[in-house]
């Protein structure tokens, strides 16, 4: 059974940091792009970052620069650095991974969200 599991949120003043970790772990035969999205009270969930096994990145215009985002592959994690953070941050953030399981003797591709993680950011 292939979960995906995220740690490190929490609540952090204005201006401080945080790194969230998302860790993988079932029958996987592997793990094409991760990522990390965020959803707001009353917004729509939202990308933040996002990586391909190779270690192409994509940002949202809104953590560029202040946020980064690394992987490793040997051990199925993926993190996410957040600087400078603003109570606009603020939400629950969610990994995600396309992972390609062992399952009956076959591989299936499929897309795995985390439980998410809250971060609040106080002004």
């Amino acid at each position: 059974q292939v979960q995906v599991v995220e740690s490190g949120g929490g609540l952090v003043q204005a201006g401080g940091s945080l790194r969230l970790s998302c860790a993988a772990s079932g029958s996987i035969f592997s793990i094409g792009a991760m990522g990390w999205y965020r959803q707001a009270p009353g917004k729509q969930r939202e990308l933040v970052a996002s990586i391909t096994r190779g270690g192409t990145t994509t940002y949202a215009d809104s953590v560029k620069g202040r946020s980064t985002i690394s992987r490793d592959n040997a051990k199925n994690t993926v993190d996410l650095q957040m600087n400078s953070l603003q109570p606009e941050d603020t939400a629950v953030y969610y990994c995600n991974a396309d992972i390609t399981d062992i399952t009956g003797g076959t591989t299936v591709r499929r897309t795995y969200w985390g439980q998410g993680t809250q971060v609040t950011v106080s002004s």
